[in-house]
């Protein structure tokens, strides 16, 4: 499984058009699954800061991908005990 640390909006958006390539999607046909413009799909990877939420659970769902909050000191063998 592979994760991804993201800090920062730039880090974002090299994310989701690395996921979007990785789905095999042009951006074209990700904006078609998600009903909206070719050019929003544009707008959101060079411009993730303007992304709301549900746009990027909506994102991360065609790319067939989770969001997971982590908190920063927990290592992967505490993940499993950790309760919010």
């Amino acid at each position: 499984m592979l994760r991804v640390m993201i800090s920062t909006p730039d880090q974002l958006g090299q994310v989701l058009q690395g996921a979007r390539k990785v789905a095999g999607l042009t951006q074209a046909e990700a904006a078609a699954r998600l009903d909206i413009s070719q050019s929003r799909i544009s707008h959101m990877e060079l411009n993730p800061e303007t992304i709301s939420a549900g746009q990027l659970l909506a994102l991360l769902g065609a790319y067939d991908l989770d969001l997971v909050v982590q908190h920063r000191a927990i290592g992967e063998a505490e993940i499993q005990k950790f309760e919010w």
